[in-house]
């Protein structure tokens, strides 16, 4: 079997693999009336996909078990504390908006609108994994670069987690924008963590062997960096965010959106 034939039958796996935790998933979410559930599963689709591209390959050393490590600590770390922050609250109000569209048989047709595209974005996404799995370059530096990127945007983003549980916790801080920790210094630090998560996986799977299918593989962070900046992260979150949180507007003046930066005076841009 050629090395392209190895990793398509690998990639196919884990898309199944995918395949099926999407329908379990969607199947529970019928029960519970919240599609937003999937937003629980969405690190566990890569985590999953991850580890059957390793079975399948039969992978193992350094760099597969560095990755699958880092993939694990992401993955359950993200997917434990979405399911704690929304434990026993309401379908997500973006989720709501979508189910209101698309009524009738909305139960049926989340399937495909909801389930579905997460599944393939997931797949996609999660391609740096395949590639490094199979990879067979010892590691260098390339590789060390993206570990410590990997690794810096996994603990960026659980601290800014973190910091921003604790500020709701405060019944004070109800309806407040929080601008403390690092989010004084951009809008959406847990996205900007991981954004350098994926971009780090990336690098690792760029010294991981056959360089053409190394480079293809920046389609994964490109494509979540995008998700999160114009799709389902910053322009979705901020769309209305303005009037719900009056201070918000002056926060968007003085903190960057994405990218970390020294917070601006008031009047300057």
């Amino acid at each position: 079997m050629s090395e392209f034939q190895a990793l398509l039958h690998a990639a196919l796996a884990g898309f199944g693999v995918i395949l099926v935790i999407g329908l379990v998933t969607w199947l529970i979410s019928i029960v519970c009336k919240d599609v937003s559930i999937v937003d629980r599963v969405w690190p566990i689709f890569m985590l999953a996909a991850g580890f059957t591209y390793a079975c399948t390959l039969g992978s193992s050393g350094p760099r597969t078990d560095i990755i699958l490590l880092l993939a694990a600590i992401w993955a359950l770390r993200l997917s434990g504390y979405i399911t704690w922050r929304n434990w026993g609250g309401e379908e997500d109000r973006r989720c709501q908006e979508i189910r209101a569209r698309n009524q009738p048989n909305f139960a049926f047709k989340s399937l495909y609108l909801i389930f579905a595209v997460q599944a393939v974005l997931a797949w996609i996404i999660s391609s740096p994994l395949l590639v490094a799995v199979a990879g067979q370059n010892p590691l260098g530096w390339i590789d060390a670069i993206g570990i410590l990127l990997a690794a810096s945007g996994i603990v960026f983003e659980g601290i800014a987690d973190t910091q921003m549980a604790r500020f709701k916790a405060q019944p004070a801080n109800k309806g407040v924008v929080m601008d403390r920790g690092l989010w004084r210094y951009t809008r959406h630090p847990n996205y900007f963590g991981e954004s350098c998560t994926w971009w780090g996986f990336f690098l690792i799977a760029l010294g991981a062997g056959s360089e053409w299918i190394g480079i293809v593989t920046i389609v994964s962070p490109a494509l979540l960096t995008l998700l999160l900046l114009k799709v389902s992260g910053v322009s979705l979150l901020e769309k209305d965010i303005g009037e719900r949180r009056p201070g918000y507007r002056e926060y968007i003046l003085r903190t960057n959106s994405f990218i970390p930066g020294r917070p601006r005076k008031a009047g300057t841009s």
